[in-house]
């Protein structure tokens, strides 16, 4: 076919499997086991259904000043998007235009290298070291951009904040973006370094510790020039990307700081029983600062396992890639689904 000349050929991103069964535990995504905020119940109760006929705010000026009040930031350094896949994917279209190749761990989010493609971004792949961790030296080289999530996905792993400053610092020249979308369950945020870097872009997500994954709100947060750019873009690409029910209930979530504090407590207070009890099954795994867990045994494959969770109607996350095909990506879920997993490990074990 002669039109198929001119088709722009890519090989997508792969989400993690979305069963269609009932009564299973669903550890495969890093969704939160938790419900939003219970104000957003509410409010979604009151919606009047009718204002869905009109459009949006284009600037999504409530979302963005809650968020900007939240964070101690003026509104001009707050950028929203649906999902931070969404706000990534622009930042790369906005800031990654030079010849030079873009920078990212070899061991990261797969949709990296998917956006790089679709946009023909230059760009290269820097090997973690043994311990999954980031080698700073890598980073220290000539560029056209730098992206890395903190905690990394799928590994788990938190590097500390001087090291991204020295990151930081060094490329001056070039954006920097920190992916966040983990921060809330360990870490420092890089966000207090905004004030001082005019090319650091944090970038976090509503979808793990705020329980709104089904929303699908992201955002960034820069200096002002970078927030301009970015809605230049976006403005030129869709002017109503927020739908109304994300802008009125993710205000909502923001509010209610104490629900956001609990239920991410809860979490981490789950996550460390897990680590004592694969630990103790005999899996090894990176220290996690996330929602999950990224684990290996010595005797026993991870596709294995994998495949056998499954008959017990527990899915994780496995990866059929180099370096990380014998782990597997376990997702914190509630006390008694995390009990659940562990009761099945040990009867296979």
């Amino acid at each position: 076919m002669e039109w198929e000349k001119n088709v722009r050929k890519v090989v997508p991103y792969t989400p993690g499997e979305q069963p269609k069964e009932k009564d299973i535990i669903k550890l495969n995504t890093n969704e939160c086991p938790y419900p939003p905020a219970p104000g957003v119940r509410g409010l979604l109760e009151q919606m009047d259904y009718e204002d869905f006929r009109l459009y949006p705010s284009p600037s999504a000026d409530s979302l963005v000043c809650a968020l900007a009040e939240y964070y101690h930031l003026d509104a001009s350094q707050v950028f929203v998007g649906v999902g931070s896949d969404d706000v990534i994917a622009q930042a790369f279209l906005t800031f990654f235009n030079s010849k030079k190749p873009i920078l990212f761990p070899d061991i990261t989010y797969s949709f990296y290298d998917v956006w790089a493609e679709l946009y023909r971004i230059p760009y290269e792949r820097q090997p973690l070291d043994a311990d999954f961790r980031i080698r700073k030296e890598d980073y220290l080289k000539d560029n056209g951009g730098i992206i890395f999530p903190n905690p990394n996905a799928p590994t788990g792993v938190l590097e500390d904040l001087s090291m991204i400053e020295e990151i930081v610092a060094y490329n001056k020249d070039r954006v920097v973006m920190i992916d966040e979308a983990y921060i809330d369950f360990g870490g420092k945020s890089a966000l207090e370094l905004i004030e001082k870097y005019d090319n650091l872009l944090v970038i976090q997500t509503f979808s793990k510790s705020r329980a709104m994954a089904g929303m699908r709100i992201g955002y960034a947060m820069g200096q002002p020039e970078l927030i301009r750019y970015l809605n230049d873009v976006k403005f030129s690409v869709n002017s109503y990307t927020m739908n109304r029910p994300s802008l009125i209930l993710g205000v909502e979530a923001v509010r209610d700081d104490d629900y956001f504090r609990r239920i991410v407590g809860m979490i981490i207070s789950t996550r460390e029983w897990m680590k004592k009890e694969l630990s103790g099954l005999g899996f090894s795994f990176p220290d996690s600062q996330s929602n999950f867990i990224f684990a290996t045994h010595e005797k026993y494959p991870a596709k294995e396992l994998f495949e056998y969770l499954k008959t017990k109607k527990i899915y994780v996350r496995y990866f059929a890639q180099p370096r990380i095909d014998n782990y597997l990506r376990i997702t914190v879920g509630t006390d008694d689904e995390a009990k659940a997993l562990i009761d099945a490990l040990k009867s296979y074990l």
